[in-house]
């Protein structure tokens, strides 16, 4: 047994919109959403790539909103009525059957409605067999996440290393964001590596971890 174990201090990541990093690479979907209760049809689609903050945005849409948030419909929705004249967001929109999308957008046009969706990809390269959901789809207003650009990637690493309470200094931030893929999912794992390190995150710790794992350019600059 370790006679100094370490102790897990590690903080929930918050999914509040004040704590949503705002940079280049989504100020439109920020510009979009605020939009509500006024969007055209009453209808947004958010798509970007994975941990672009679609699923950070939807959810808390949702609780703004006084609505619902489906991450999983097919294990959550028991009746699309109960549904009708509430604002709904649905995550990974892709993923639901055509006849309870389709539902879901005829629904959003009631009294009180609204429908956020979410995906990795434009509607026009789903899967769809149903010709008046390709119809309802192919019409939806469609916002872009792009993947994070330096200013979303400083700040989400930021908070990953608040999440595991690591304070490194800006010099040692700034070297990571030049140097790792824009990829938050691979920003994520980097920042586990370097808290499994058990060592104070310097420039120096990051740059050995860079090179021994492989995540990017290591030489330095």
């Amino acid at each position: 047994m370790d006679p100094h174990p370490r102790l897990d201090l590690k903080r929930e990541l918050s999914h509040r919109r004040d704590d949503f990093v705002v940079g280049p690479a989504n100020e439109a979907a920020i510009e979009a959403l605020d939009a509500w209760p006024d969007w055209l049809g009453k209808i947004l689609m958010l798509v970007g790539p994975e941990g672009s903050g679609k699923t950070h945005l939807a959810r808390d849409w949702a609780i703004a909103a006084n609505g619902h948030f489906l991450c999983d419909v097919e294990a959550e929705l028991a009746d699309l009525h109960t549904l009708e004249g509430a604002p709904v967001a649905v995550d990974d929109a892709d993923r639901v059957d055509d006849e309870t999308l389709f539902h879901l957008i005829n629904q959003a046009g009631a009294e009180g409605g609204a429908l956020l969706l979410t995906a990795r990809t434009r509607p026009q390269a789903w899967t769809v067999s149903l010709p008046d959901l390709r119809s309802r789809l192919n019409a939806l207003r469609v916002v872009e996440i792009a993947a994070p650009d330096d200013v979303v990637l400083a700040g989400v690493l930021r908070r990953l290393f608040e999440q595991a309470c690591i304070k490194p200094s800006d010099e040692t931030v700034d070297y990571l964001v030049r140097r790792i893929e824009r990829s938050v999912p691979r920003a994520r794992a980097l920042v586990a590596l370097l808290d499994a390190e058990h060592r104070p995150v310097t420039r120096k710790l990051a740059r050995e971890v860079l090179a021994r794992e492989g995540f990017g350019d290591d030489t330095e600059a």
